[in-house]
């Protein structure tokens, strides 16, 4: 193995670079047209246009990918997470261009990737498993027919999917069509695939996992535990390794049932083993994710290892360089910084980083995607960087995470950065004898007021210029930032972005993009009466669905299609009273 395309973008392509530089393989970068000048582009040794913005175009497009491995002379391929990290149909296609594959066989990823499947293999080695359907529904009347039976709450869970994504709780009945329709929605988007199952969803659970590493050589190693409760939206925030609060007992069943499911679907690489855990300590496997998870640093910094380089040495065929469950160094947190104004209800907001002033000093550790100047697109996650802080105990590792955020100041876009202060100064987190932290604990009892973020209000401009430059008598093509063109009549052309009034300025009939980013869908007829509050279109941002609703009753006038890009509070239609 000498040179890795890297398939992916942002934070983890850029942390993939620099494990290759250090393990002495040369690196491929490839970007979208609002990538051209990330910091992923500028730290590989080489970068490859895909020319496109969306996803599908770029970052999800087999074809494209290999092409460019192909004209690069990349003789493997590193997925990231994310985008095609899972797919199998992407494993196969890498390992039948001949090139070698980092990850797991593409067997091991259709038979962990898909839920269903995962959990025939649980059942069969003893792993803890809640009530759940043996396949993938067909529709909303067979949810509604698993609710009556077991009861509610329920989650509906893409088969194919990881991540948050396609997955919805159900809380209410009445709620049962709209969530199916929206994961399946979710999933198709996210994973190409919209099959979903059923389980039932624990009251008030944490979320453990184990990660784990495997070698072709027989050896399964479990490498530590992390405890990644705090989400919202089933979107990790923050999440910490070792896993606290654990009884050795209850540790060493998450160890054993973590590695049995691995040896028995013959995995080979790093993955993770997901758990909920309730209240009483009814244990239940989650799923496996058959990549290396967004929080493998926290493992990193509590193990000593180095899972990406590790990653190499697997997919070399070499054995790993250690053999046993190392005994953790230390307590570590990792907080996921996203461009969302947690103050206004977590809203993303895309945008130009004005300034980027990230922390330093003992134990911190920052894995990021961005610096000052780069663009946040509305057309991907939302993560622009990881801030990892690590101690010798979990007191000393919350003292330097206090002192670390206070530090971390971000401008032009909002972040999460207030949200996680406020975490760092709550009991339920932070007591030193008890965990009260769980899935939808920020949902139900959190409480503080986080401030609403300021932010600049400039659009991002994601468009590139393309045209060609002749060196040497060989043409050459050529991809420019529109933003350096700008006022150029050559620019004119570049950019048929929304410029919509903002609706705040109007009346109170009129409907507003909530976010900024892709309007998806309108899920009512234009013209059709409407009631305060009814949910009337969906848009999609930063690979989430946020709802539109009606600001009053009256008549749906619809004033713009979907699958366009508008900012934030652009108007799209109205309300006419009757």
């Amino acid at each position: 193995m000498k040179k890795v395309l890297i398939a992916n973008r942002g934070e983890i392509a850029v942390r993939i670079a620099r494990a290759c530089r250090d393990y002495g393989v040369a690196s491929v970068a490839v970007y979208a047209d609002g990538d051209i000048d990330a910091l992923h582009v500028q730290v590989a040794d080489e970068a490859w246009a895909l020319q496109g913005e969306r996803s599908s175009d770029t970052y999800l497009n087999i074809e494209k990918l290999l092409a460019v491995a192909a004209r690069a002379g990349a003789d493997a391929v590193h997925p990231g997470y994310g985008f095609l990290s899972e797919r199998a149909d992407f494993a196969r296609a890498v390992l039948d261009a001949g090139l070698t594959w980092i990850g797991p066989d593409p067997a091991t990823i259709d038979a962990l990737g898909d839920k269903v499947q995962a959990r025939h293999i649980a059942l069969k080695v003893g792993a803890p498993l809640v009530a759940g359907t043996a396949n993938p529904v067909s529709d909303a009347a067979e949810v509604i027919a698993f609710a009556e039976q077991h009861g509610l709450p329920i989650a509906i869970k893409a088969a194919f999917g990881g991540g948050g994504r396609g997955l919805k709780v159900v809380w209410q009945m009445d709620d049962i069509t709209e969530l199916y329709e929206s994961a399946v929605r979710e999933a198709v988007a996210a994973f190409g695939r919209g099959e979903c199952f059923l389980e039932r969803f624990l009251h008030r659970p944490r979320h453990i996992e184990a990660q784990i590493i495997a070698d072709r050589h027989g050896r399964v190693v479990v490498v530590g535990t992390r405890d990644c409760s705090l989400q919202r939206r089933n979107q990790k925030l923050i999440e910490e390794a070792p896993a606290p609060f654990l009884s050795d007992e209850l540790r060493q069943r998450i160890h054993d049932s973590a590695r049995a499911i691995c040896a028995e679907a013959g995995y080979v690489g790093a993955g993770t083993v997901e758990f909920l855990l309730s209240g009483d300590d009814t244990l239940s496997f989650l799923e496996v994710n058959t990549r290396l998870q967004v929080e493998h640093p926290v493992t990193e910094e509590t193990s000593g290892i180095d899972l990406v380089i590790e990653q190499l040495r697997v997919a070399e065929g070499l054995p790993l360089s250690f053999q046993d469950t190392p005994v953790p160094r230390g307590h570590s947190f990792e907080f996921r910084i996203n461009a969302e104004d947690a103050g206004n209800g977590f809203l993303p907001t895309p945008g130009v980083i004005e300034r980027f002033r990230a922390p330093s000093g003992p134990g911190v550790r920052l894995d990021t995607g961005v610096v000052e100047g780069s663009r946040v697109s509305p057309n991907f996650d939302s993560m622009i960087a990881k801030l990892i802080v690590t101690g010798a105990t979990r007191e000393q590792a919350i003292s330097r995470a206090r002192r670390a955020l206070a530090e971390f100041k971000v401008e032009g876009v909002a972040t999460v950065l207030p949200f996680h202060q406020a975490v760092m100064a709550h009991g339920d987190f932070t007591a030193p004898d008890t965990f009260a932290v769980h899935t939808r604990w920020i949902e139900t009892d959190f409480a503080e007021q986080v401030t609403i973020a300021p932010r600049s209000g400039t659009a991002a401009d994601a468009e590139v210029l393309r045209t060609f430059i002749e060196i040497d008598g060989k043409r050459h093509d050529l991809g420019l930032p529109a933003a350096l063109l700008r006022g150029l009549s050559l620019n004119q052309a570049a950019s048929d972005r929304d410029h919509s009034v903002p609706a705040e300025a109007l009346d109170p009939q009129a409907v507003a993009s909530p976010v900024a980013g892709n309007l998806h869908a309108w899920v009512v007829e234009d013209g059709a009466a409407v009631e305060a509050g009814q949910v009337i279109a969906v848009m999609e941002s930063m690979k989430m669905e946020t709802s539109i609703l009606a600001p009053c009753a009256g008549r749906l006038v619809i004033k713009e299609q979907p699958g366009r890009y508008f900012e934030a509070k652009a108007l799209i239609g109205r309300i006419e009273t009757v």
